[in-house]
């Protein structure tokens, strides 16, 4: 399958790699419509207007490309094709669907500039089969969801409560809050060939 990144090749190598090791390739830019998925990579927040709120504390934002991955993800939901949010990428769905962001949460950010590792606790749905009923994740994010979005249901969490995985009940749309193009082990792989099977 041919999935859909909308940005520099350099800067996402990492998913890339991630969605061909799963079998998959990649495409950046271009006409979207010939490719049979979406990825919303990680990155900087997401402008705090776009849920209603004011930025207390929002950084790193990115708004032509918040306004490019919510239109990408109305086309691809017009078009039945599924969609996959990573870090970032879910928080961006959430809001898409309605709902709204944590603008600071402890305890998930990156440490030097290296990943956080901690368990997740997982409900049956597609997505985490790859992962099973408890595995360890990676994190490097500040801001959570809050306010989950219509039809969407979550699926994973920490131990400290937030969420960590979504799926939606309509659409074959799914996101998760760590970065399994950064994990060891077989995981973030799985999960990748689940999607690209889907």
């Amino acid at each position: 399958m041919r999935v859909y990144i909308w940005g520099e090749p350099e800067r996402y190598g990492n998913y890339q790699r991630l969605v061909e090791a799963a079998g998959g390739t990649v495409q950046f830019y271009g006409e979207p419509a010939e490719c049979g998925a979406l990825l919303l990579p990680g990155g900087g927040d997401m402008e705090p207007w776009r849920y209603g709120q004011a930025n207390t504390a929002s950084r790193e934002l990115e708004p032509d490309r918040d306004t490019m991955e919510l239109e990408l993800i109305d086309r691809f939901l017009a078009w039945k094709k599924p969609v996959l949010g990573i870090c970032r990428g879910v928080q961006t769905i959430n809001v898409y669907f309605g709902g709204t962001l944590v603008q600071d949460w402890p305890g998930h950010c990156a440490v030097l500039g290296a990943d956080r590792y901690h368990r997740v606790r997982s409900a049956p749905s597609i997505l985490t089969t790859a992962c099973g009923d408890r595995c360890i994740v990676n994190s490097a994010h500040h801001q959570i969801l809050d306010l989950i979005g219509a039809g969407l249901r979550v699926v994973q969490w920490a131990a400290d409560g937030a969420p960590e995985a979504v799926c939606h009940e309509k659409f074959p749309v799914w996101g998760v809050q760590w970065h399994p193009e950064r994990l060891e082990g077989p995981v973030g792989e799985a999960l990748m060939r689940t999607f690209l099977s889907q």
